[in-house]
């Protein structure tokens, strides 16, 4: 198979296939294609395969279109044999497991891990919060509101970009001053890139202002018609509510600005208790659950 590095200028031809699905997780968002790993991609007919390194390890990744699926995967499983690799493929949804077991019966060994579930939310539910099971979130807000009584929020435009990263570089300090045991290496190069290639990724954002202060800012990006996926969410910790604030104005700016979107994917938990619990606290819609093949 021909893989090329991608570029930026892949968005509207790789974009306009991807547009035609829906469910599909954060691994499929154009932005996230830049902004993780070590990407290769190949156009395949109506089919795109991604060729990916993260830390080292080789994984293959398909967008189905309309075209055979034979042939597709015997390319690919040539294309690893070529590479003297195993073929591991990630990203896996339910009736993508079923075309590999019906293609090659007992061939492929299928794992799911909870921690790489997408959690997607109803735009409405976080723009929203309405009802008993978001009157701690409304708590949260309420604390903001007294703490803060001056806020405003700002969509995030190429110019208040430097500003936006001063703000996430002193939160990484922080971190890592309190976690010293969480690398955030990978993420902060991630960050960086969505900041350099904000507007060439589509990227839409916002900042939540504390006086002249950033106290908070959120990233996302458009990764089916009814779905935005949101890549970062950072707040300053010394103000409470400051993340409950962000979330729930982005999520009533989006549902002002695209009329079209129905959920936020607010991507993974890693595994991370504190993650997972932050994320159940809002209720998810539905979880996208996938799974990683390997070839026995």
């Amino acid at each position: 198979m021909l893989f090329r590095p991608i570029e930026t200028q892949d968005k509207n031809k790789y974009e306009k296939l991807l547009f035609r699905h829906s469910g599909k997780g954060c691994e499929f968002t154009f932005a996230n294609l830049i902004l993780w790993g070590q990407r290769f991609i190949a156009f395949v007919d109506d089919h795109v395969v991604l060729y990916s390194n993260f830390e080292g390890r080789w994984y293959y990744t398909v967008l189905m279109g309309s075209g055979d699926k034979r042939d597709l995967f015997d390319n690919i499983l040539k294309d690893a044999e070529s590479k003297n690799i195993k073929p591991v493929f990630i990203g896996i949804y339910e009736g993508e497991k079923e075309v590999l077991e019906q293609l090659y019966p007992d061939k492929f060994d299928f794992t799911a891990s909870r921690g790489s579930f997408d959690y997607v939310y109803s735009i409405d539910d976080l723009a929203d919060l309405s009802g008993k099971k978001y009157h701690r979130k409304r708590n949260h807000l309420s604390q903001f509101q007294k703490a803060c009584p001056d806020f405003c929020v700002q969509p995030i435009t190429v110019s208040m970009l430097p500003a936006v990263a001063a703000m996430a570089d002193e939160w990484y300090k922080k971190r890592a001053a309190d976690a010293p045991e969480i690398d955030f290496e990978t993420e902060k190069t991630a960050l960086s890139r969505a900041i350099a290639n904000y507007e060439a990724l589509g990227m839409d954002g916002m900042v939540l202002m504390c006086g002249e202060r950033i106290i908070a800012f959120t990233m996302a990006s458009r990764m089916s018609a009814d779905t935005m996926d949101i890549h970062f969410e950072k707040a300053v910790s010394d103000i409470n509510g400051a993340y409950t604030a962000i979330n729930f104005e982005f999520a009533r700016y989006l549902r002002a600005k695209y009329p079209d979107i129905r959920f936020l994917d607010r991507e993974e938990d890693m595994g991370i208790e504190g993650l997972r619990k932050a994320k159940e606290s809002y209720y998810p819609h539905h979880l996208a659950e996938k799974y990683r093949a390997a070839k026995k």
